[in-house]
């Protein structure tokens, strides 16, 4: 290769830069390969979400009448057959996990992350970056799933990847996971290089105080500059970051990045043609950008829970440059319809079936056999468990991290979509579900040892409760995590201060961990306003005392019960990490628990009522 380096009169690091661009242009060591086309299948954020769910879609009938029917959607075992039916009919195939395979379900609670691994190795991924949930049980945790992962060296032994961790030497996974790896196609080497973000795992997990996270561009550059020093000139990053973080900071930010395979922010990409089925991608797939250097980018990503498999093909050309990249998101269902509880004529059935199939984006697939019974012996387990009955909703708890409209209020989490999205109340006051947790837990607290004020994180509430049976297993999968209340005993400024805590958290400020980390109370409401500064968007607060609202005392002390997350600073609730020790009582009650407790004691649930919200007004 005869390289020409024109020198300019530059600060050190732009001149490394250009060399290294340099380099990388021309294949790292000079040679051009013959073009080459790979098939990436893909998913990311399947948070034990191993069985099915039902979902609701508009779909036309037999005589051209649009309904709500109901079908299956999603499941592990639908996510393993698509995946080997797409791969057999492809070329140069790499399977991708993005992360977060753990906690959301009874799964994990039961099992610690061994059916999601049972389940994956009848994939058999050829990469999986970390997500923030892997370190929910600290880095034993994790080292426990990834042994769950490795069981049998004789077969699958995914790689788990992620360049901006680093860990002491006595860490459970030192030596477990590397900052990239290769794959070879076609006598061609592929570098995968994993990220994971940085803030919202220190904050919003439990990783081991010595377990390190650094900037994730400047990690994920170093990186691809390793990789191409050795040659490698097709570069594919799969981060844990977010789609808004893949487009704005990797894609455009890095050099020499051709397709970032993403997820942590659960984004559903596709045409626009999905929204008349009921559904709201936002954005394309895959979404085509140029990197720093101005070569092509192509960014995906695969929803959640199992939902979604992704199928992405990339053409390179001699150069290792992106030439083309396209495919589309597979939504997983079954070909089995209900309008609400009567079963579709077939005449319906062939014309809802005719509708997926034309769609471009739904796949009626059959779930893998062999997923089925590796589960078995975990889903028997959670079946027995799971299916006693503790109650029932009359009305859709909806949930929802952030009230308002706009874009910091997170539509994407509830499984019933606009039924919830467009709820006047939900739009107004945030989720229905996370004030029912907050008033459960301010009602546990007063039963053991008192509480004034109770305070829930939005993102430790996980789903919606829709209108009928609530189970265990459905308790637990609202709230999966291992956390337990405890108890603080603060001043009425103290408490203020945590309230914009959260908000600063939930709007991204300082280190904050997004909508997460939105404050539900019970007990105590207030105004919100985003427009203003840290420490006056919280106002007019009042407690209630004696069933009656009265405005609230900074001056006077109060006992707040919380989850031991928050009370240890986690989203960022930097007021609570710094109040003394020797303020806060772990009560070692079960939260999950609690709430169950809750139910056993209110077993006909509805919406709680409007004056009972935390939040009363909220401006964008």
């Amino acid at each position: 290769m005869n390289l020409k380096i024109k020198w300019i009169k530059a600060a050190p690091s732009v001149l490394l830069i250009s060399a290294v661009a340099a380099l990388s242009a021309c294949g790292g060591d000079g040679a051009s390969d013959a073009p080459l086309a790979i098939t990436l299948l893909h998913i990311n954020d399947h948070h034990s979400r191993l069985d099915e769910d039902t979902t609701t879609l508009q779909l036309p009938n037999a005589a051209g009448a649009v309904k709500a029917v109901s079908l299956p959607m999603g499941g592990f075992a639908r996510v393993a057959a698509a995946i080997s039916e797409e791969a057999a009919k492809s070329n140069n195939v790499i399977k991708l996990h993005a992360g977060d395979a753990l906690t959301g379900d009874l799964y994990f609670t039961q099992s610690e992350g061994e059916a999601d691994a049972m389940a994956m190795n009848t994939v058999c991924f050829d990469a999986m970056t970390f997500g923030n949930h892997e370190f929910d049980t600290g880095d034993a945790g994790l080292s426990k799933f990834i042994g769950f992962l490795h069981k049998d060296p004789q077969k699958c032994q995914t790689p788990l990847l992620s360049s901006n961790v680093s860990t002491s030497t006595t860490s459970p996974i030192a030596n477990k996971f590397q900052p990239y790896t290769t794959v070879t196609r076609d006598g061609q080497k592929i570098g995968i290089v994993g990220v994971t973000i940085s803030q919202k795992t220190k904050n919003a997990s439990r990783p081991d105080v010595t377990t390190m996270f650094s900037d994730e561009v400047v990690s994920t550059q170093s990186a691809i500059d390793t990789l191409t020093r050795q040659g490698v000139n097709k570069i594919i990053v799969m981060s844990h970051v977010g789609y808004a973080f893949d487009m704005t900071q990797l894609a455009s930010q890095l050099n020499g990045v051709d397709v970032v395979v993403g997820g942590d922010s659960h984004t559903l990409l596709g045409p626009d043609s999905m929204k008349s089925f009921g559904l709201s991608p936002e954005g394309a797939y895959p979404t085509k950008l140029t990197d720093a250097g101005g070569r092509p980018v192509c960014v995906v990503q695969a929803w959640q829970y199992s939902y979604v498999v992704g199928k992405l093909k990339v053409e390179f050309d001699s150069k290792g440059h992106v030439s083309a990249c396209n495919g589309a998101p597979m939504v997983l269902v079954g070909d089995t319809f209900k309008e609400g509880s009567t079963v579709a004529t077939t005449t319906d059935a062939a014309a809802y079936k005719k509708a997926l199939n034309d769609s471009g984006v739904f796949r009626i697939t059959t779930p893998l056999t062999e997923t089925v019974t590796a589960l078995k012996p975990f889903s028997d387990a959670k079946i027995a468990l799971g299916s006693a009955l503790v109650g029932r909703s009359s009305e859709n708890l909806c949930l929802r991290r952030v009230p308002g409209v706009g874009a910091k209020s997170d539509v994407t989490r509830s499984s019933l979509g606009d039924i919830c999205n467009r709820d006047p109340g939900v739009m107004a006051r945030g989720g229905d579900i996370q004030q029912l947790v907050a008033q459960a837990f301010l009602l546990q607290g007063q039963t053991f040892g008192g509480a004034d004020i109770a305070l829930q994180n939005a993102g430790g509430v996980r789903i919606d409760i829709p209108a009928g049976d609530i189970t265990v297993g459905k308790v637990y999968t609202l709230l999966p995590f291992k956390n337990v209340l405890v108890r603080i005993t603060m001043t009425g400024q103290q408490v203020k201060d945590t309230v914009e805590d959260g908000i600063d958290s939930m709007l991204g400020s300082n280190g904050g961990t997004g909508s997460g980390a939105y404050p539900y109370t019970a007990g105590l409401r207030f105004d919100v306003d985003i427009t203003k500064t840290k420490g006056a968007r919280a106002t007019n607060l009042e407690i209630q005392s004696n069933g009656q609202w009265v405005s609230f005392d900074t001056s006077k002390t109060y006992k707040v019960i919380t989850n031991d997350f928050t009370a240890g600073g986690g989203d960022n609730y930097l007021t609570l990490k710094g109040i003394d020790k020797s303020l806060k009582e772990n009560t070692y009650l079960d939260y999950a628990d609690s709430f169950l407790q809750y139910i056993k004691k209110n077993p006909a649930l509805s919406k709680p009522a409007a004056t009972t919200f935390s939040t009363k007004s909220y401006r964008e």
